[in-house]
């Protein structure tokens, strides 16, 4: 098992493909199955084109259009106008992937990268535990 930690800016998606596939990767099996946890209630993890840009930012725009900041809207609010919000976003998205070993490498589509996906305002420090079970 291994504790991937990520410093975030803030909203957005971090993408973190380079360093998980690194990890598994460098573990020596040929075959297996990768689980990736998000051990925060704030934050998602999701696959998802790695090529253009746009796609992000479209995803972004859409989260913040069906799960909007907006005071009086929302019964908690203990953490500041972002945090139900944040917690609707993780809801929808999930904070668990699996990804299966083959060959010894991950099996990610050509376009596909691996993202945590920061749903609170500020800078976070976000923990993600890699399990590779496998030979």
């Amino acid at each position: 098992m291994h504790h991937l930690r990520v410093e975030t800016s803030g909203r957005g998606l971090v993408e973190i493909t380079r360093e998980v596939r690194a990890w598994a990767e460098g573990q020596g099996m040929r075959t297996g199955l990768l689980t990736l946890f998000c051990r925060h209630t704030s934050a998602s993890l999701v696959i998802q084109e790695n090529a253009d840009p746009d796609v992000r930012a479209d995803l972004e725009a859409w989260f913040e259009h069906m799960a909007p900041e907006a005071p009086g809207r929302y019964l908690h609010d203990t953490e500041g106008a972002d945090d139900m919000p944040a917690h609707i976003k993780a809801a929808l998205t999930g904070v668990q992937l699996s990804i299966p070993l083959g060959g010894g490498r991950l099996a990610l589509g050509t376009w596909q990268g691996i993202y945590l996906f920061e749903h609170r305002t500020a800078p976070q420090r976000r923990e993600v535990v890699l399990h590779l079970l496998g030979e």
